[in-house]
Parts: structure tokens; sequence; C-alpha cells
């Protein structure tokens, strides 16, 4: 399997700072092409949101490399590796817990997690940032909005306490697409215009000219969003896979 991806990172045109972090990792191994896409959108102020999810960032980072690869290596299944990540998942919530409390803020960040092995996906989620999986001209929200009304978050990563990652598993075909994003990126655009908009030829758009492309047509919705009245930071990541 091979991927064609994008990042697309904002601050957007109101917004002091950028409080999204995004993660895209991908290294060929002999069990086959592995990847790992994340974004996360930190709250809690302008400095301890942007700490939140660098911190929760350079986490998966490091799990990629430390623990991801090792367990394909070693064909461990993949309740292993869920149980894994749901483990590093509650590490970092006491450590954001402790931080929180030396600090005296309330602090937190989203986390939509995707890891590709071959043709098998596996997602966790928590908040409102969201996963969609884009096909045949339609696209499917994969991750469910954690949020009660319009605003106010029922499940994230931070000092709110620790919430089990949401989470789901299946397998992608041949020119399927995932992309992940932020509420900032989404919020604007209905789910036809980002599948109308990142519908991509499966015979152009492979190698450096078609990751140049998908950029392109990422700032294409980023600039779309602020046109129409977005102010939050917007973060996506693109990732579609090929045989």
């Amino acid at each position: 399997m091979q991927y064609a991806t994008g990042v697309y990172w904002c601050r957007g045109r109101a917004a002091r700072v950028n409080q999204d972090a995004v993660v895209l990792q991908q290294v060929l191994t002999r069990r086959g092409r592995v990847l790992m896409a994340a974004v996360c959108d930190g709250m809690g102020g302008i400095s301890f949101g942007e700490k939140v999810s660098g911190y929760v960032a350079d986490q998966l980072r490091e799990w990629f490399y430390r623990e991801l690869l090792h367990m394909i290596r070693k064909r461990k299944p993949f309740w292993v590796i869920r149980r894994s990540l749901d483990r590093l998942t509650f590490h970092m919530q006491r450590q954001l817990g402790r931080y929180a409390a030396r600090e005296g803020a309330s602090m937190g960040t989203t986390m939509t997690v995707l890891v590709l092995w071959e043709r098998t996906y596996l997602l966790w989620h928590l908040g409102d940032s969201r996963a969609y999986r884009l096909q045949r001209g339609s696209a499917e929200q994969m991750t469910t909005d954690h949020v009660h009304g319009a605003e106010k978050l029922t499940k994230c990563l931070g000092s709110f306490g620790y919430f089990v990652p949401e989470h789901r598993m299946g397998t992608v075909r041949k020119g399927e697409a995932m992309l992940l994003c932020t509420d900032g990126f989404r919020r604007r655009v209905t789910k036809q215009e980002l599948c109308d908009v990142m519908r991509l030829d499966a015979a152009g758009f492979r190698g450096p000219a078609g990751e140049e492309q998908i950029g392109r047509r990422l700032k294409e919705i980023g600039e779309v969003c602020m046109k129409r009245g977005e102010t939050d930071n917007l973060s996506a990541v693109y990732v579609r896979c090929f045989i």
C-alpha cells in the first residue's frame, strides 16, 4: 500500500497563536508501510492550549517510533496495539492533570489519531475534532462529536478527568482517503464540499506533484472557511490510499 498525504496548519485571521498540533509519520517496514496521523486542538488560554496540544503530539510521535513500529515488527495483534495507545492516553491524562494542578488552571485538548498499516486502519478519538472517510463522491464522518450543545466539550484529554478514547477499526480500499481535521477547518463547510474539493484522480495525484496538489486543495478549504467568518485555528491531515 502507498499513501499520498498533505497537511494544513493555519493560525487563522483572528487568533493570536495556533493552539492546534498535527502529526504525520510514515515508515516502510518489512511488515509493510505504517502511517500515523493525528490532530489535536488545545484549550485553556493562549499559552496552555498550545502547550497541551504540543505535548500530546510529541508523545504520539515518540509512541510511533518507540512502541508501534516494535509491535508491528513482532506481529502483535491489533488489540495489543489498541491497548498500548490507551495506556499512553491514560499516562498523558495523569501528567496533564498534575501540571494543571501545579499551575492552578484548567486545560485540555482534543485528540484524533489514525494508524494505517497496509489495508487496516485504527482510529482513536476524544473531543470535537473529526475523522472523515472520503470515497466514491461521499464523506462519512467516522468520529462522534463529544460536545454538549454547540460549544461545551464532554470528552477531551487534559485536566477534566480520564476518558477512554472512542475506538474504531476497519479496512481501506484503493482510492479511498482519510481526512482528520479540527473544528475550525470543517465548521464552515459541508461534508459534500469537503468531498468535492478533495476528489482526486487516482492516476494523477501520486508522488510529489500529487502531494503539492493535495496541499493546495487543503489550503483552498481553509481560505473558504475564513472567508465565511471562521476565527478559530484550522488544521487538517489528508491521507489517500493507493495500491
